[in-house]
């Protein structure tokens, strides 16, 4: 009883903060675990913001001045009831960009900008999470050390949620809408360029698969799943037993993994959508060709036991560190839809986000099909056309139109009023507009347009960008880009080994299959032979063979293989604060951490950064290189003895042995220091491969012994 009575006390205390600081909650209960929480939010509709990658340095002060400017505003306007910052929070970058590592300025103005910003909102400080990137575990050796500034200063570390997953749930009189948020990453935070990768452990698996079923056999509510986090999955490796998050999602049929970390330089359309396969050798482990794939053609399972689909979306959101980009989030009787607004222009006076119907690019799942097929629709949640709109000028009216592209041009069918739902007492107003949702049904899912206008009372319009819906909940096709398959489609975890071993086996080949076919055929091909046979194979053959015919080189391209293989790549200081390792192409081995002593790799397959560029821009080319320098050798050698034949047998019948001596030695001399220009572009072509090795190098390594050398300096 007094545990109850003290809850009660607790929960009594916090409703009075709410309403004292206008947060846009009716009350907030808190379980005994720090990691979980309920927040009581009224009417149907929630809301959460995003923020991302603000890498916040002294280096750059204007990202946490516009932070500190923008943000506390737009948060006042919009008063959502979740602030979620997805790591990289500090940059943790020399100005130069050669040491990675802690900077606790930075640390200190991120606790400074986020107090005041919470301050402006008004918003309670309970309501924002943050999680941590790889940027703020750059060279830290432990959670919890003296460089984890983490836990230090920011809103998760001072408010005491240390468990790597947290888990709150806003819950409406209709609904539970659970979010989970995850830091994956790295536990022992080596510094960077082979910090890149989330590393979700067995353990993180499970407490994550614990909290996304928290409410499956507690509540008679339906339960809507979002998570969050800062790495994509296609930059999450598998734990050490081989699970991925990946599978956890799949298994909870979540609506969405919200995440950072890749910016808006790859582009804009850093969405996938994710479902379960039941193909063994399917190769969405290794790489995802269009952004949503196509579903089989299946039968709809109408039955109400049958389970639902396992898919969810992924939604990678632009970075504040130069786009300037925020996210709304809202979840509207299940339906989940979000915007990104840009604010490097500064705040808008308006802000519309619908809510249904979903955008069919972006948002539609099978799930919303089957829903629509089998009519398990909920009717209100179908009968009206829904938006929230946050403004900070009194809204006069709201329009919505929806356009007809059948033709290949944009006609109006539909222009309808918008009124104001009172359910909503505080933050955004949501509008809505009754519809005959049938009339819109169509078996193209990108027919049919939807715009919403807003006009403030002082007749200043503010319109959406026109976004496709299928009633049906069919979803448009979307390609990416190739630099948006290459960071979201290609899970790169998975593609490190087959990469790796792919490589190492070409450069093998091409050292051993030439050598071998001369040892077993004892035929030596020729320049001759190879232009006699008018094969690309044969003149490939015979330059490789001609690399053979030079013991050194050859010997030296095959030892350093061997070398690259079996001994460290360079050595340095793993940890800011020192901690020395050696670097193979397997990961970092250091000294251990932990009690037990020893050793263990670290930052496995992050070390691919390092590793796969070195074998393909670098080792590959040499080889290549070589061989040709080999083969232009040879020919220039064969030319220069045809041509000096030839030279003898025309001079030898006009003049004596002196004269045919002298002509033999001018004419050798212009030969030999003639045009050859296809030696000299190969000496261009190593230049660029030296000058490309020590940029990797530097990218690598420089930080390394820029640390020691520091280090050294002010111990003298």
């Amino acid at each position: 009883m007094g545990t109850v009575r003290r809850m009660t006390l607790i929960g009594l205390f916090l409703l009075v903060a709410v309403v004292g600081l206008g947060i846009p909650t009716s009350g907030a209960a808190r379980t005994g675990d720090e990691s979980k929480r309920v927040i009581e939010v009224e009417g149907p509709v929630v809301w959460a913001v995003q923020l991302s990658d603000l890498h916040f340095s002294v280096h750059h002060p204007d990202r946490a001045l516009d932070f500190r400017r923008l943000v506390g505003p737009a948060l006042s306007l919009i008063r959502p009831s979740l602030v979620l910052l997805t790591g990289d929070l500090t940059d943790g970058k020399s100005r130069d960009l050669l040491t990675m590592k802690q900077n606790e300025e930075e640390w200190v103005e991120y606790q400074s900008v986020m107090d005041d910003v919470i301050q402006r909102s008004g918003l309670d400080r309970t309501i924002f999470y943050d999680v941590r990137g790889n940027h703020d575990n750059f060279g830290v050796p432990a959670v919890g050390g003296a460089l984890d500034f983490f836990s230090k200063y920011s809103i998760n570390g001072r408010l005491g949620r240390r468990s790597n997953v947290n888990s709150v749930t806003l819950q409406t009189p209709e609904r539970k809408h659970l979010f989970v948020g995850l830091d994956s990453s790295m536990r022992v935070g080596i510094r960077g360029p082979t910090n890149l990768f989330g590393h979700p452990t067995d353990e993180m698996l499970a407490e994550t698969d614990a909290q996304l079923s928290q409410w499956d056999s507690l509540s008679g509510k339906p339960v809507t799943k979002i998570s969050f986090g800062h790495f994509p999955l296609s930059f999450s490796a598998a734990s050490d037993s081989g699970k991925t998050l990946k599978e956890i999602f799949l298994k909870h049929s979540i609506s969405a993994y919200i995440c950072g970390h890749l910016h808006s330089r790859f582009g804009k359309n850093l969405k996938r959508h994710h479902r379960s396969s039941d193909r063994v050798l399917s190769s969405e482990r290794f790489f995802q060709l269009n952004m949503k794939p196509q579903a089989s053609a299946t039968t709809q399972n109408c039955s109400l036991g049958a389970p639902p689909a396992e898919e969810f979306w992924e939604w990678e959101m632009g970075d504040w560190r130069k786009s300037r980009m925020m996210r709304i989030l809202a979840i509207d009787g299940g339906h989940v839809s979000y915007m990104d607004i840009d604010l490097k222009s500064g705040l808008k006076e308006t802000i519309i986000l619908p809510t249904f119907p979903l955008d069919s690019r972006f948002m539609s799942t099978s799930l919303s099909h089957r829903t629509y097929e089998c009519e398990f629709m909920v009717p209100s949640s179908h009968e009206t056309i829904r938006a929230l709109v946050f403004s900070n000028s009194p809204i006069a009216s709201v329009i919505v139109r929806i356009f007809d592209l059948r033709g290949g041009d944009f006609s109006m069918v539909m222009d309808s009023q918008m009124t104001k739902r009172e359910d909503i007492t505080s933050g955004g107003a949501l509008y809505s507009a009754p519809w005959n949702y049938r009339a819109f049904e169509d078996p193209s899912p990108d027919r049919y347009w939807l715009q919403i206008i807003a006009n403030d009372a002082m007749g200043r319009p503010t319109f959406t960008d026109l976004r496709p819906f299928s009633i049906n909940g069919l979803s448009a096709h979307r390609s990416w880009t190739w630099k948006e398959f290459f960071v979201m489609g290609c899970q790169w975890a998975a593609l490190y080994g087959p990469i790796l071993w792919s490589v190492f086996c070409f450069l093998f080949s091409l050292l051993l299959i030439p050598k071998v076919l001369w040892l077993c055929t004892n035929k030596q091909l020729t320049y001759a032979s190879s232009l006699a046979n008018k094969s690309i194979f044969s003149g490939v053959a015979w330059i490789l063979q001609e690399l053979c015919n030079i013991p050194v080189v050859w010997f030296g391209f095959l030892g350093y293989l061997f070398f690259l293989l079996l001994f460290p790549w360079f050595i340095g200081q793993v940890f800011t604060n020192g901690g020395k390792g050696y670097m193979t192409y397997k990961g970092w081995v250091v000294k251990s951490i932990s009690q037990r002593g020893g050793n263990f790799f670290l930052g496995h397959p992050d070390i691919m950064v390092i590793v796969i560029p070195h074998l393909v821009f670098v080792v590959l080319p040499a080889v290549l290189v070589a061989a040709a320098l080999a083969a232009e050798r040879t020919r220039y050698q064969e030319k220069f003895r045809t041509t000096m034949e030839k030279k003898e047998d025309d001079y030898s019948l006009l003049h004596k042995g002196s004269v045919k001596h002298d002509i033999q030695g001018s004419r050798t001399s212009k030969f030999r220091f003639g045009n050859r220009w296809t030696q000299k572009f190969l000496l261009v072509v190593c230049l660029g491969i030296f000058w490309k090795h020590f940029s990797l190098l530097g990218a690598s390594v420089a930080g390394l012994f820029y640390v020691r050398y520091r280090k050294s300096r002010l111990e003298h």
